[in-house]
């Protein structure tokens, strides 16, 4: 597991389930291509069967946790 945490300003609750979609931002025109949080949600949950959760509190901050999962003989995968 990684988390990455700030102490910004958090997100906004109509804002929560639109974050990983592509082009999603709230930023200016001309500032920012929505695409960060997509990409990352694509390698760690589409491609390594992963996760990519939140955790946010407006005026508190926010965490993105990552949880990628772990192969091997103990684990029942292959190694």
């Amino acid at each position: 597991m990684v988390g990455i945490r700030d102490t910004g300003t958090g997100i906004a609750p109509e804002n929560r389930t639109k974050v990983f979609d592509p082009f999603f931002t709230t930023k200016e025109v001309g500032k920012g291509s929505g695409q960060g949080l997509a990409i990352a949600h694509d390698i760690v949950v589409e491609r390594h069967g992963g996760t990519l959760d939140l955790e946010t509190e407006v005026g508190k901050g926010t965490a993105f946790i990552i949880r990628l999962p772990v192969m091997g003989e103990n684990r029942g995968g292959e190694s």
